[in-house]
């Protein structure tokens, strides 16, 4: 019960690595806003986390829509007065060449990944800062943001900004008793990269590449996550935590 009390916002938490997080902030005491696009899913996170014992609210928002972050953040200050912990997860990588993404699809991407973050880390941020709140915000990054990808530029770019937009709240903030950090996941199966992790010499590259074997878990993300959000990390911000499994080391 390490954030009994807490009140947490974990976007992106309608299903993989989002829920896995969302799931375990509930099993630890938080009560959660799982945010997302879709609401059968989302309304299933809910569930998982009333069954652990934590209450829950499913929020639809697109993060890369102003109004509509700004409305989430309202709705979880009306709902339980203040926020303790934001958690941004919500991204998509549509796989591409990279003389096949269009702009369009370039600024898909990052005005979910990069915008989005940034959007939703100002938001809480100010309603910390005017509660006096020492909050938590964490990123879920990507290794990626240090390698790059052959069908992923837009994606790979749009990580790599996050984890500068993070050391550059972690100045920011820091002041005000925030703390801001990223966890960089590896290979994790999830919706976003199922149907290429399905085609076997692409599952065989990706296990051979972790030093500790298999494919990621969205399981194997919320304890680092978890570990940002808790009392244990007070003295860590600006901090990026790879969590592949020993992949990166391989490459490197």
């Amino acid at each position: 019960m390490r954030l009994k009390g807490k009140v947490a916002i974990v976007t992106g938490a309608t299903r993989g690595i989002g829920r896995a997080i969302a799931v375990r902030f509930g099993q630890e005491g938080a009560r959660v806003a799982v945010v997302g696009r879709n609401e059968t899913e989302g309304m299933e996170t809910v569930r998982q986390i009333e069954e652990a014992g934590s209450e829950a609210i499913f929020i639809q928002a697109d993060v890369s829509d102003k109004a509509q972050v700004d409305a989430m953040v309202q709705k979880v200050v009306e709902k339980w007065g203040t926020i303790d912990i934001l958690v941004n997860n919500a991204g998509i990588c549509p796989f591409a060449e990279f003389l096949d993404i269009t702009e369009e699809l370039w600024d898909q991407v990052l005005d979910t990944n990069l915008k989005g973050y940034f959007l939703c880390s100002q938001a809480v941020a100010r309603v910390m800062i005017e509660k006096g709140v020492k909050g938590r915000i964490i990123a879920v990054s990507s290794i990626s943001s240090e390698f790059g990808g052959r069908q992923q530029a837009h994606y790979c770019a749009s990580k790599a900004g996050i984890n500068l937009l993070i050391k550059s709240m972690a100045i920011a903030l820091g002041p005000y008793g925030i703390t801001c950090n990223a966890v960089l996941p590896g290979t994790v199966e999830t919706d976003i990269n199922r149907h290429v992790l399905a085609q076997p010499e692409v599952r065989a590259y990706w296990e051979k590449r972790a030093p500790l074997g298999g494919i990621g878990r969205p399981e194997d993300i919320a304890g680092p996550v978890l570990f940002f959000a808790s009392d244990d990390a007070n003295w860590c911000t600006g901090a990026m935590l790879v969590v592949d499994g020993g992949t990166s080391v391989f490459l490197q």
